[in-house]
């Protein structure tokens, strides 16, 4: 973990830990959590009517822990990880959890990495070995290196080419600057080229330590059992050896952003329609107050029934898609509204958009909007829990960003407290100020419409 950072205060609610204690189980839960002496801790939930297990590895370094000479490092980490082993090559990889029926994968965000696989619950010991292995001891070859160089510029090259991807990345441009929560978690065509194997190698075993890494799974297994083949898995590795407590999670303070003063971004492509992004810095993940953010999300934009849908597409037809959002990290987070339309329809859509903000932050939400919004998100808590790659994310996120992760009945009871007043207080305070406008599409700046 980077110098200066301190560890975040535990979600509200949430039981303090004592010291020296490496086996937790919270009270009612079928969650299960140890600590091997490594510092890497192993969270399970067995959920024994489901016939698949899910296995991920979380790392706590995302494109937020870059210099600007190493931005991409991470995700071109994540590539190479697969490229193979000493003690299996990437076909080998693929090829044993396939042949079961499985599958493998892996993703790279601003503060953390995952990998992961899904398999028949009889086939998560393997799954277990593989996984461990690829994180652990990977060759990194230089040739592999250089066929991912070619593949992760391909992939750039591709976003560059998706104007409503490539608007995300320019908002949070706009709002982040050159602070690396501003920078493409990719990198830049210019970093990737110049990144040397060395380098990435050096970042490897800089960051991939047990006490930052957090096992999670999920699904129709045995909690005691798990451990012991995670423990086998990684002995004789660089992350099996020596004793250490784990890493603290990624707390608010050092290294927190200043968001730069809202404006204006335009990328000038010829499509066929605009990509807007409006929108705004909001609150950390830590925040008591996220709970409240996402019942205002679903509200605005977050579904069929939004005010931003029925507005933009239902009533005006004015867009095929239009949606809101929110992202949050260690110490800020972002609110936006996306929209793609006409061109010609830009500034009819920017100022519907901008007048639905400043509605709810001058007039706040309905009680019936809030039992909506309550509704929907209590629901994806439900409806995730039938997916073991949802349970096991859930572990592996809590466990790395929050401190531990909270029970399903501990979300409900969460997300029931969310009152209107709370709701209301956090628009007024959000959304009151002036936004900023991210744009790609045959646009100039001067054809934007002020606000």
């Amino acid at each position: 973990m980077p110098a200066g950072r301190v560890r975040a205060a535990a979600p509200a609610g949430a039981p303090a830990r004592k010291p020296g204690n490496r086996t937790a189980r919270p009270p009612g839960s079928t969650i299960r959590r140890t600590v091997l002496p490594s510092g890497l801790r192993v969270l399970t939930e067995a959920v024994p009517a489901m016939r698949s297990a899910t296995f991920g590895i979380w790392v706590q370094v995302g494109s937020r822990d870059e210099t600007p000479r190493l931005s991409g490092a991470s995700h071109f980490l994540e590539h190479l990880l697969f490229k193979g082993t000493r003690r299996r090559s990437a076909l080998d990889i693929s090829a044993a959890i396939e042949a079961v029926g499985g599958e493998t994968n892996a993703f790279t965000a601003k503060e953390y990495t995952c990998y992961y696989a899904r398999v028949l619950d009889q086939h998560l010991p393997l799954a277990i070995d593989v996984m461990c292995d690829l994180v652990t001891d990977s060759v990194l070859a230089a040739p592999d290196v250089e066929t991912e160089r070619r593949v992760i510029l391909e992939e750039i090259a591709m976003q560059d080419d998706e104007p409503g991807e490539l608007v995300h990345d320019l908002f949070a441009q706009l709002v982040y600057g050159g602070h690396p929560l501003g920078r493409r978690v990719a990198g830049t065509t210019e970093s990737i080229a110049a990144m040397s194997r060395r380098q990435i190698q050096g970042f490897y075993r800089r960051r991939y330590t047990a006490p930052s890494m957090v096992v999670a799974a999920a699904g129709n297994l045995d909690h005691t059992g798990t451990v012991r083949l995670v423990r086998s898995a990684m002995t004789g590795t660089p992350l099996g050896d020596g004793t250490a407590d784990p890493a603290p999670v990624r707390g608010p303070d050092g290294g927190t952003p200043r968001v730069r003063a809202p404006g204006a971004l335009v990328d000038q492509k010829d499509t066929e329609q605009a990509h807007l992004l409006v929108g705004c810095p909001a609150i950390g993940r830590t925040d008591p107050r996220r709970f409240a953010l996402d019942v205002l999300n679903n509200v605005l934009g977050g579904g069929m029934s939004s005010r931003l849908f029925q507005q933009v597409r239902e009533e005006r037809g004015l867009a095929y898609s239009t949606y809101s959002y929110t992202a949050r990290f260690a110490g800020t987070g972002l609110f936006a509204v996306y929209v793609g339309c006409a061109p010609g329809k830009v500034e009819e859509v920017l100022d519907l958009v901008r007048a639905e903000l400043d509605r709810a932050a001058r007039h706040g939400i309905t009680e019936p909007e809030l039992a909506r919004g309550k509704g929907m998100l209590a629901g994806s808590v439900v409806l995730g829990l039938e997916d073991t790659g949802s349970r096991m994310g859930r572990l592996g996120k809590g466990e790395l960003l929050y401190d531990r992760p909270l029970t399903d009945d501990e979300l409900l009871a969460r997300i029931d407290r969310v009152s209107l007043a709370e709701v209301n207080e956090l628009a007024a305070e959000l959304l009151a100020s002036p936004m900023s406008l991210a744009a790609v599409g045959p646009l100039h700046p001067n054809d934007l419409p002020a606000g």
